[in-house]
């Protein structure tokens, strides 16, 4: 065992020392909840966006050495609050890599939102570290780049997002060369069953009641959109190594079965669980290990039954545009993702409709000039050229 990762707390167990991208958002707190509630897990790095005061408690109680912030001015005033501080105050993307490179860090958690998490990723990737990977975009973008890379340099991509944890946990003692199907399921969202007249006025405050979950704005329009699910067919082709015509979206409202495998033979194995993250973050920190968690437990004399459905895909054309970008690929994936971002912003400062989220994602799509197999610079290029379409159409 790695000294350099490890050391003894006072109890005399490993501590095992992690490092989180995004501590300020659901994915990153909820991390640290499990942090709490497990002394063999030490934080020594920390990044954030723009929460000065969250991130601030953040430092006061886990203490790690270094920390970041997206801009100088939030670092200058962060670094005056913790002046009494030992620790290290990094700005903007220089910060992301210093945090995602730490010397001592085992394993890091990319809970950061956006195509901003693909460089730190591939910066820890390179310096030999596990990822507990939440971020979306690293996979959708540059799973060309990440996937090859992280086997090349013997690294584990570990899936934090709920689906892919239950997939992941579901091949457990298996033969990943037997994987007949997976399939990924879907809430529906707050407005499942919804014809696309009733969902002409849906204001952002109705889409951000997702039934089951709490997440992040950005995330839960996402599922109230199908999106999400799109997003995830796209994660798991790079994820499990599996072609798209072998992953399959099933609408289960009742989000106890979180993904299934089916094999060869017909048999299926599926995960089930309440809807709670930190079973699919904890299981990434401690793999293969299974720790005591707290927390509500499923009834099933309670729930009584569950059900599945076909996504609809006319209604929800943010799934079908996601099907399109996954099957051409490319630089498509990329412009589908940017799209989508910029998009559900325009929503949810009431700029566009919510049925204009997949028209503004088509546009970009139709518009676009797709690259073979893009590098990273032509990923963020890519990116940065989709967002400039929208600005001249929409702003």
């Amino acid at each position: 065992m790695d000294e350099l990762f490890w050391e003894y707390n006072k109890e005399g167990n490993f501590v095992k020392r992690i490092a989180i991208l995004g501590s300020t958002g659901s994915i990153g707190t909820q991390t640290l909840e499990i942090v709490r509630d497990n002394p063999d897990l030490q934080v020594v790095g920390l990044a954030a966006g723009g929460n000065v005061d969250l991130l601030e408690k953040q430092v006061r109680e886990f203490h790690p050495r270094l920390v970041s912030l997206q801009s100088e001015a939030a670092c200058k005033e962060l670094r005056i609050r913790l002046a009494d501080m030992d620790v290290q105050i990094v700005p903007d993307m220089d910060g992301l890599l210093a945090v995602a490179e730490m010397e001592d860090s085992e394993i890091l958690v990319t809970a950061i939102v956006g195509m901003i998490g693909i460089r730190p990723t591939i910066a820890a990737i390179k310096k030999g570290k596990d990822i507990a990977l939440a971020n979306k975009e690293t996979l959708v973008t540059a799973g060309h780049i990440i996937m090859p890379l992280a086997a090349k340099m013997g690294v584990s991509i570990f899936p934090v997002d709920s689906e892919h944890s239950a997939i992941f946990q579901s091949l457990q003692g298996e033969n990943k060369d037997r994987i007949s199907k997976l399939l990924i399921t879907a809430s529906g969202g707050p407005f499942r069953g919804r014809t696309r007249q009733e969902l002409n006025w849906v204001q952002p405050e109705e889409a951000l009641k997702h039934p089951n979950w709490s997440m992040g704005h950005k995330i839960t329009i996402d599922s109230a959109t199908l999106v999400n699910k799109g997003l995830e067919v796209m994660e798991a082709k790079w994820l499990f190594d599996v072609d798209l015509d072998q992953i399959q979206v099933v609408v289960h409202p009742q989000s106890i079965i979180h993904s299934m495998v089916e094999y060869v033979d017909g048999g299926i194995i599926a995960q089930l669980g309440t809807p709670d993250m930190k079973l699919p973050i904890q299981y990434a920190l401690f793999y293969p290990d299974r720790r005591p968690m707290a927390g509500k437990r499923v009834d099933f004399y309670a729930l009584g039954s569950i059900t599945f459905e076909k996504p609809d895909m006319e209604t929800f054309a943010g799934l079908k545009l996601a099907m399109r970008a996954a099957a051409e690929g490319g630089s498509m994936p990329t412009v589908f993702n940017a799209a989508n971002e910029k998009a559900v912003s325009l929503f949810l400062n009431r700029k566009i409709q919510f049925l204009q989220i997949p028209e503004v994602i088509e546009l970009c799509m139709d518009a676009h000039h797709r690259i073979e197999s893009p590098n990273v610079e032509e990923i963020l290029r890519t990116e940065k050229e989709t967002y400039e379409l929208i600005h001249a159409k929409f702003i």
